[in-house]
C-alpha cells in the first residue's frame, strides 16, 4: 500500500513539472471576432473593377491580403475582361428627341479623296452578286428612254418607318445598295439604325449611312453626333448629308446661301477627316436651286428627281445615284419605299465599291 502512495505522490509531481515548464511562447492566443474586419483589403468589390481607359498596358503587379486568419496569402492579380466597347448606336443608350422627326428622303455616295488613309482601310471582300430588279412603283412614272431601270445597279434608302425589313429577301428583289438614316440634328438616332446596319450588312447589301442636316445646330455638333453613332467600316459605303427643306421641322431658319455652303463644308470636312471618305451630298430640287447649283464640284451627289431624268431637273450636275421614286414596292418590305440607282454598268459599280474603300 505504502509503495503505491509513493508511485502516485512521484506521478503527480512529474506532471507539475512538465505543465510549469512550458515556454509563454507556445501559447495560443484566441481569434477575433468573425465580425471584426483586420484590413480594408479584405473588402471584396461587388462588381469587376473597370480600368481607366488606355492605362492598363499589364496586370497590376499582386498584392499581400491579411486574412482573417492572421495570415499572408498573396492577392491575385485582377483580370480585366470585357469586349472592345462599340459606337453609341450599337450600345445601351438612352435617346432623348430635341426636334420632330423629319421628313424622310434618302442619300448617296462616292469615291473617297483620301488615298493614304483608304489604302490601309481596305478590304478583301470579293465582288458581290448584282441581283436585277423586281421593284415595283405605286405610282410609275414613264421616263421614256432615260428610264432608270435601264441602269444595272439599283438599290435603296430606309430608315424607321419601313419597319421589319427581310434583308435577304430585299436583296434578291433588286436592293444590290442601301443607305440607312443614321441621325438628324444633334441628339436623334433612327431607332432602326442598329437593327437595319446589321441586317443589311448580313445579307451581304452594300450599305451606308445618311445624316438629315438641321439648321438650328452647329455643324460641329451634328458631325460628332453622326461620328458617335455611325461605325467606321471600311466595307461601308461613303457617308451621305441630306440637304434640304423641311417644312415640318421645329427649325423654321432660313439661312443665306453662304452661311449654308458654311455649314456644309464644316460638316463634311469633319467626315471626311474620320472616315477616310469624301462625303456624298443628297439633295431636292429646290434647295438644289437656291444653294448648290454650281457649288461643290468635287463632291458626289445624289439626287432626287422622281418625275424627269437629273439631266433635265439638275442641268450640268454629275450625280452617283439617282432616287426615282418615293412610292416604290417590293417583298421585304411591308409598304411604300425609296428607290435609287447608279449611274453606271457593273463593271462601274464594282470599281466604284473598290476605290469607296
Amino acid at each position: 500500500m505504502r509503495l503505491t502512495i509513493v508511485s502516485m505522490l512521484l506521478s503527480s509531481l512529474a506532471v507539475v513539472g512538465c505543465t510549469s515548464g512550458s515556454g509563454s511562447s507556445d501559447t495560443v492566443l484566441p481569434m477575433p471576432p468573425a465580425s471584426v474586419k483586420t484590413s480594408r483589403l479584405d473588402v471584396r468589390p461587388s462588381a469587376p473593377i473597370q480600368p481607366p481607359a488606355a492605362t492598363m498596358a499589364s496586370a497590376p503587379t499582386p498584392v499581400s491580403v491579411l486574412s482573417s486568419d492572421q495570415t499572408l496569402r498573396p492577392q491575385q492579380p485582377l483580370a480585366w475582361e470585357g469586349a472592345p466597347e462599340e459606337p453609341a448606336a450599337f450600345g445601351s443608350m438612352e435617346m432623348t428627341v430635341g426636334m420632330p422627326v423629319p421628313i424622310e428622303r434618302p442619300i448617296a455616295a462616292i469615291a473617297p479623296s483620301m488615298p493614304e488613309i483608304n489604302s490601309q482601310l481596305r478590304s478583301t471582300n470579293p465582288r458581290t452578286q448584282i441581283y436585277g430588279h423586281r421593284f415595283r412603283d405605286a405610282k410609275p412614272i414613264n421616263f421614256g428612254r432615260t428610264s432608270p431601270r435601264k441602269l444595272a445597279v439599283h438599290g435603296v434608302d430606309v430608315s424607321r418607318w419601313q419597319g421589319d425589313i427581310d434583308w435577304v429577301k430585299l436583296r434578291t428583289q433588286g436592293a444590290n445598295f442601301a443607305y440607312i438614316k443614321a441621325t438628324d440634328g444633334g441628339d436623334h438616332l433612327d431607332p432602326m439604325f442598329k437593327t437595319n446596319w446589321r441586317g443589311a450588312k448580313a445579307a451581304g447589301v452594300k450599305h451606308g449611312a445618311y445624316h438629315f442636316f438641321y439648321w438650328c445646330r452647329t455643324a460641329g455638333e451634328q458631325a460628332d453626333w453622326f461620328i458617335r453613332n455611325v461605325p467606321r467600316d471600311p466595307d461601308a459605303l461613303p457617308p451621305v448629308i441630306d440637304v434640304e427643306y423641311n417644312g415640318e421641322s421645329s427649325c423654321k431658319m432660313r439661312l443665306s446661301r453662304a452661311k449654308i455652303l458654311e455649314k456644309m463644308q464644316v460638316f463634311m470636312d469633319k467626315l471626311e477627316r474620320h472616315y477616310g471618305k469624301r462625303p456624298i451630298i443628297y439633295t431636292a430640287p429646290d434647295f438644289y436651286a437656291d444653294n448648290l447649283d454650281g457649288e461643290f464640284l468635287k463632291y458626289p451627289f445624289w439626287l432626287r428627281a422622281v418625275a424627269q431624268h437629273p439631266t433635265k431637273v439638275y442641268p450640268g450636275r454629275k450625280w452617283v445615284f439617282w432616287q426615282y421614286s418615293g412610292s416604290g414596292l417590293t417583298q421585304g418590305v411591308s409598304g411604300k419605299i425609296d428607290l435609287n440607282v447608279f449611274h453606271g454598268d457593273e463593271g462601274d459599280w464594282h470599281d466604284w465599291v473598290a476605290d469607296s474603300r
